[in-house]
């Protein structure tokens, strides 16, 4: 099993890019790969089922491309993440092409379960865990994961409601595995910031929505670039999760982002993605609130740039 040394070693800039449902896409995870960062996609984004092994294939034989090319600058590990949740019924099918392609590292989200660590260790991968709370961190780690993902008030997707101040103190006070912290982090600066917290990465998310190699609607893109933390709401009626996602979005659907109805948590659905006619996340935009520092179109290879020059930046600040 790799080690975080050996891990960033590979890595231009300590950051994840987090899987996002329907936006992560090949493309998008190679170009991540890439420009330095891991890059991640949920395998559920691949379908029908039998696509993950073609998306798979297509990530390791470009990546290896790009490193025959580039020895001096080779790509980043990338990420698969699972849905571990009971609804999920392929989560068996994509451990198996996880496991045949050995994946780096995995990505479990919504439930804890030791076959699945145990699955990934047997080819010497790495699991990381979401969690929301200090409570799930003990209990992810408790069953083998290897590291933890606090993601934190502000985060888009599944985001808890507890400050990365106080998610991180916590977890750190008993867990000296790797973290990578998540909520509201969209620039360079933001990441140093988590690494002075206790964190070894910063975590990416919707930020990435806007780019060139995402797959998001042009108007989903422009989205990200146009509204900030105060048009974000907080619910858990389209996955039976509470998330974060986009106003404008709740509002094309008709619905009214400031009078929406509780869901019920045992109708809980995310092998759809969404319980409800208006699906998270094609219909319902998922998106954190650190948008704000999102103002233009980029590449991923434009936006990892600006997060270097802020990075050094803020570190240079810092520590001059």
């Amino acid at each position: 099993m790799p080690t975080i040394a050996e891990i960033k070693s590979r890595m231009r800039l300590p950051i994840i890019g987090s899987p996002m449902f329907i936006v992560s896409n090949p493309d998008l995870v190679i170009a991540q790969c890439k420009a330095g960062i891991v890059g991640s996609f949920p395998s559920l984004n691949a379908r029908p089922a039998e696509a993950l092994d073609v998306w798979l294939v297509k990530i390791k034989d470009e990546l290896a491309r790009h490193d025959d090319e580039n020895p001096d600058r080779p790509s980043a590990p990338f990420a698969v993440n699972q849905i571990v949740h009971r609804s999920n019924d392929r989560l068996m099918h994509d451990m198996e092409a996880c496991v045949k392609h050995e994946v780096p590292i995995v990505i479990c989200s919504l439930g804890a379960r030791e076959d699945v660590y145990e699955a990934v260790h047997s080819y010497g991968g790495i699991v990381l865990h979401d969690v929301i709370n200090d409570f799930f961190a003990k209990k992810a780690v408790s069953k083998g994961a290897d590291g933890l993902i606090p993601v934190a008030a502000g985060a888009g997707g599944h985001a808890g409601v507890t400050s990365p101040f106080a998610l991180i103190q916590e977890i750190r006070e008993w867990f000296d595995g790797p973290i990578a912290l998540s909520g509201s982090i969209a620039t360079g600066s933001a990441v140093l910031a988590a690494q002075a917290m206790g964190a070894d990465f910063g975590y990416i998310g919707s930020a990435f929505i806007s780019v060139k190699e995402a797959n998001a609607s042009e108007e989903y893109k422009q989205a990200i670039v146009d509204n900030r933390a105060e048009d974000i709401v907080y619910t858990n009626l389209f996955t039976g999760v509470h998330g974060n996602y986009l106003r404008p979005s709740i509002k094309a659907a008709g619905l009214d982002p400031d009078n929406l109805p509780e869901s019920d948590p045992s109708k809980m659905n995310f092998g759809s993605g969404g319980n409800t006619d208006k699906k998270a996340w094609k219909d319902i935009w998922g998106c954190g609130q650190g948008i704000g520092a999102i103002d233009k179109l980029m590449t991923t290879a434009e936006y990892v740039d600006q997060l270097e020059t802020e990075y050094l930046a803020a570190k240079e600040k810092i520590c001059g």
